[in-house]
């Protein structure tokens, strides 16, 4: 396996990792900002007030989009598994 190759399924691993982890922290940060700013406004300050709502929030979009991330990373091990056998 050439040092090309070798490259080119790191940058592919990197892509998918992003990929994958994407939705998850955007959908975090965007809870973590609407709580932030309703601390903000009302003064409240409680830890579990930011903690549960985004524990809640990460575990409805990874029911809603597990099936497709599976996809994607299943079809990146495929891939690499075919790129093994073929050494």
């Amino acid at each position: 396996m050439s040092t090309g190759e070798v490259l080119e399924v790191m940058k592919e691993a990197m892509f998918v990792a992003f990929e994958l982890a994407g939705p998850l922290l955007i959908v975090s940060i965007v809870v973590g900002l609407i709580i932030a700013i309703f601390q903000a406004a009302t003064q409240i300050h409680e830890q579990t007030l930011t903690f549960v709502p985004k524990l809640i929030v990460i575990a409805i979009v990874l029911v809603l989009l597990g099936p497709w991330m599976f996809n994607i990373f299943n079809d990146f091990i495929h891939k690499l598994f075919s790129i093994m056998a073929g050494l």
